[in-house]
């Protein structure tokens, strides 16, 4: 199986509050549509500097990560992101990785949305046995 892509929306989560409150209007709402690389191997969403500049992301606190390489970095963690794939969306943290990686899609968030890789296609997919909305296992 190869890489596999999929394009998604990130969301500042707090200017999405501030919306519901009518202290922004929605055109304030910052927000991005990136092409993530789909990471099974990863636990969270992992973003760039580049991005968390620009959507003003608030750091929660600092992590240390390994990368693909072995390394270990410390790296901020940053909290309220929304994610959007498709009809899909969850909230969650993020993992700011130095410089300008490319964006990870990690296991949390794509269990979250019930989304899953489609191995033939090689394509993200959202859930065919519910096609319409998430469904979770609470047991």
């Amino acid at each position: 199986m190869g890489l596999i892509y999929a394009d998604i929306e990130l969301v500042n989560g707090e200017d999405l509050t501030l919306a519901r409150k009518f202290i922004i209007g929605e055109d304030e709402i910052k927000r991005m549509n990136v092409s993530a690389l789909v990471d099974t191997g990863s636990y969270m969403l992992c973003i760039n500097e580049s991005i968390q500049e620009q959507l003003q992301l608030p750091v929660v606190e600092k992590r240390k990560a390994q990368l693909a390489n072995g390394q270990i970095v410390e790296c901020d963690v940053v909290s309220h992101v929304e994610l959007k794939f498709k009809n899909r969306r969850t909230m969650c943290n993020a993992m700011v990785l130095p410089t300008d990686n490319e964006v990870l899609l990690g296991a949390i968030p794509l269990e979250d949305m019930d989304v899953l890789i489609h191995p033939l296609r090689q394509e993200l997919i959202v859930n065919p046995d519910h096609p319409y909305f998430a469904q979770m296992k609470v047991k």
